[in-house]
């Protein structure tokens, strides 16, 4: 499991969509998991399954189609990444969570300057409990963080870089993993 973090708008959707196609190019059975700060409903108030649940106030959900599944489960205390991956995902070869910056899950952070407002500056605190956690930082501009590996997004092979860098440190693959 990784975590694809950083603020708002600065590419996390993008990373961990290219690098979920990339790594599935590879050959891995790859799962996501998107942190939400609210709430959401993946059907509108016209369908059965909407009903059954706001109508109906069951406790789980479930859509089968023939093509996919979608299941809603109310709970009071959210799971973390982890459990959520152990309890539904435990197939998988990688698991990419999208955000979850508090996690203890390894991090590679996407920071790009054009899309910073307010914060010019990354997520990554060298003093923080979190800086371990890091793998690396993606970005369009060099960033004061010596010690946290940067994959600049103007190099041609970017992705296929942090693809390799989940494998190497992540799956414990290739030819540096222990």
């Amino acid at each position: 499991m990784v975590a694809i973090i950083g603020r708002k708008h600065h590419g996390k959707t993008t990373l961990t969509v290219r690098l979920a196609a990339e790594l599935h190019r590879r050959g891995y059975r790859v799962m996501t998991i998107k942190h939400g700060s609210h709430t959401f409903d993946i059907d509108p108030e016209t369908t059965d399954t909407y009903r059954h649940y706001h109508e109906g106030h069951a406790e789980k959900v479930a859509m089968s189609a023939p093509d996919k599944f979608a299941l809603v489960e109310r709970w009071v205390d959210p799971l973390d990444p982890e459990e959520i991956a152990r309890r539904y995902m435990a197939d998988a070869d990688i698991v990419l969570c999208e955000g979850f910056k508090q996690s203890a899950l390894p991090k590679i952070e996407v920071f790009r300057a054009a899309a910073a407002h307010d914060e010019r500056v990354p997520l990554y605190d060298p003093a923080s409990p979190q800086a371990s956690k890091y793998l690396a930082i993606v970005t369009d501009t060099p960033v004061a963080a010596q010690s946290v590996q940067q994959i600049s997004l103007a190099m041609p092979d970017w992705l296929e870089a942090v693809a390799d860098l989940i494998e190497r440190r992540v799956m414990r693959r290739g030819s540096d993993a222990r």
